[in-house]
């Protein structure tokens, strides 16, 4: 079981809402689609900062992400990867962090919602 987030560069939604539209044309634009559309270097600055604090998954057991190469959820300017559930508070709670800092949308298909430092992920909401 996977715990799924997407990261996109563009403006702000005003809710989640508005996110969860964005998110869905995003991913039929970029992920339902045969075209190769390499990743905007703002995604890849986005990827390689994630893999600096775990690395790829057949480089190491004892990394969250569930996909390698993780750039391969990266096209455009839209990225959707997934992390293991065991991992998924830690692992997204930095990723929504490195997101933020870089300007970049986080959302989280799992609550339908956008993502913010401290705010809680759908494997913490479900422990309540």
């Amino acid at each position: 079981m996977s715990y799924d987030l997407a990261v996109w560069d563009g403006k702000r939604p005003s809710n989640d809402r508005e996110a969860a539209e964005i998110h869905h044309a995003l991913y039929e634009q970029y992920v339902d689609t045969d075209e190769e559309i390499p990743p905007t270097p703002l995604i890849v600055e986005f990827v390689n900062m994630l893999l600096q604090q775990w690395p790829e998954l057949d480089e190491d057991d004892n990394t969250p992400w569930s996909a390698a190469p993780l750039i391969g959820g990266a096209r455009g300017p839209y990225m959707y990867f997934p992390m293991s559930w065991s991992r998924a508070e830690e692992a997204s709670a930095f990723a929504v962090e490195i997101a933020t800092r870089l300007g970049l949308n986080c959302y989280d298909p799992q609550l339908d919602q956008l993502r913010t430092p401290g705010h809680m992920s759908a494997k913490s909401a479900a422990k309540r």
